[in-house]
């Protein structure tokens, strides 16, 4: 993977050296900090039973004595270390083309952010293109963004969905939308979204691949920060450097290496949760 790394650190000192201001067709909209955002009780927002299946791989709420769920809780406690150093509320999730697992990662990181650390979290179908978001947590036919674009409603919280009693609001894309960069740059959204983040500890947005659409450079003006998902054996190095290469401003702040090989996953529920338990019957068979 030093291929991989090299292209992100070329990727980050040539967008240093270059000084080159993001262009206006990006419509950059600097209201996240003086927006007013208005009193909302999230709590009243609806509460929904996930109904993920078996597959869905949502093993931070299915699975959590599993390797997957014990990953996802380093990846959230990483997280919270660098937004210590740094302002870090809200994160998007991209990869540099489709079937790398972003949206897994995206709703994974949520669950684990408000299941484990407690935080009022937000998960958004960011992805206006080709909503998925919803049907891994089996919830479908839910109304989102894009019916908050169209629609006579223009207030953002009649959107929300409490999923499962956890502190873990759901914010969906709703039905797919032919004009995403119009509502993604639009100064509306802004505000929303800055209303959003006075609500929230953490925002997770699942944006879309970096290629071939912009929409992920768009919500990099919404968002602190960016979240890269590469996948081992899918994700091709030129379009990684494209992707890259594409963003105005990449605000990197981590890659996750998916389905990596160098762990022996199949034995890790018995060999480490299986040992602590036998380790503690010995105990108890000493006293």
């Amino acid at each position: 993977m030093s291929q991989l790394y090299e292209a992100l650190r070329r990727s980050e000192r040539e967008h240093r050296l270059s000084g080159v201001i993001p262009p206006e067709a990006t419509n950059r909209v600097d209201v996240l900090s003086n927006v007013e955002a208005k009193l909302v009780d999230i709590d009243s927002a609806p509460s929904l039973a996930v109904e993920a299946s078996a597959v869905s791989r949502l093993v931070a709420l299915k699975d959590t004595k599993s390797l997957g769920a014990e990953k996802f809780r380093a990846l959230a406690t990483r997280m919270q270390n660098i937004r210590k150093q740094r302002v870090l509320k809200s994160v998007q999730v991209t990869s540099s083309v489709v079937n790398e697992g972003k949206t897994l990662v995206a709703a994974n990181l949520a669950v684990t952010f408000a299941k484990y650390s407690g935080y009022k979290t937000l998960l958004i179908g960011g992805d206006l293109h080709r909503p998925t978001l919803a049907s891994l947590f089996g919830l479908n036919g839910l109304r989102g963004v894009n019916d908050w674009w169209s629609g006579p409603d223009k207030t953002i919280s009649h959107f929300l969905n409490q999923l499962d009693d956890l502190p873990l609001w759901f914010l969906p894309a709703g039905d797919a939308s032919d004009q995403p960069s119009e509502i993604l740059q639009s100064p509306r959204l802004a505000e929303a979204f800055a209303q959003l983040a006075a609500w929230f500890d953490w925002i997770v947005v699942d944006s879309t691949p970096m290629l071939p659409i912009v929409d992920v450079n768009l919500w990099s003006r919404l968002v602190d920060g960016t979240l890269l998902i590469v996948r081992e054996g899918v994700t091709p190095v030129n379009a990684l450097k494209k992707g890259l290469q594409a963003l105005d401003n990449l605000k990197l702040v981590g890659v996750v290496l998916n389905e990596a090989t160098e762990f022996d996953q199949l034995d890790y529920d018995g060999q480490y949760y299986g040992g602590m338990e036998s380790q503690a019957k010995q105990i108890q068979k000493a006293k």
